[in-house]
């Protein structure tokens, strides 16, 4: 198994109010072992974080949602938070990106509360997965198979419950990429 990623693109879909921590350390990690990673928001431009109750660090998307073609990447991260998934979910484009990229059998991994986008696309039955507690009954009604780990893989789809699960979901995107981390 290679090491490194170089050649592999990975995007991130995000709105203002994703968990700071569940965007930068994947960024950085996923960059750290060669990844070219890229973040799309709705209207494309900055974006902010939420951090410890209050807004966080902002940073620049490089393109929108509706701009993002999953034929240009490798791999789909969906940070968490409340604010950016809620947001999230009720938007076509995210949607029907991530819909994309799971037609094209393209690793989707969603950490904390962004598991509501997996069950918003129709794609939450019948797949093990896992989430932030405070979704795990919306996960259940949304018919998945709802594990309390660090990390469920499921039918390409890679789920975790929340910050501090952060080293093994990297972990679990690079190895579903090809790559041991």
């Amino acid at each position: 198994m290679p090491d490194t990623l170089e050649d592999r693109r990975i995007l991130i879909v995000a709105s203002d109010g994703f968990e700071h921590s569940e965007l930068f350390e994947p960024l950085d990690q996923l960059r750290e072992l060669g990844a070219t990673v890229e973040i799309a928001s709705p209207e494309g431009g900055v974006i902010k974080s939420w951090l410890d109750g209050d807004w966080g660090d902002e940073i620049e998307s490089d393109l929108s949602i509706g701009e993002a073609d999953s034929a240009d990447y490798d791999a789909l991260i969906l940070p968490g938070g409340v604010i950016n998934p809620d947001k999230l979910r009720t938007d076509n484009d995210a949607l029907d990106l991530i819909r994309s990229f799971y037609g094209a059998e393209k690793p989707i991994a969603a950490i904390c509360h962004a598991p509501w986008l997996l069950i918003e696309a129709g794609l939450a039955e019948g797949v093990t997965m896992t989430g932030y507690d405070s979704i795990l009954t919306d996960l259940r009604n949304a018919g998945a198979n709802v594990v309390d780990r660090a990390v469920a893989q499921d039918q390409g789809l890679i789920t975790s419950r929340s910050p501090q699960d952060l080293d093994d979901f990297v972990e679990a995107i690079a190895d579903a990429l090809g790559v041991e981390y």
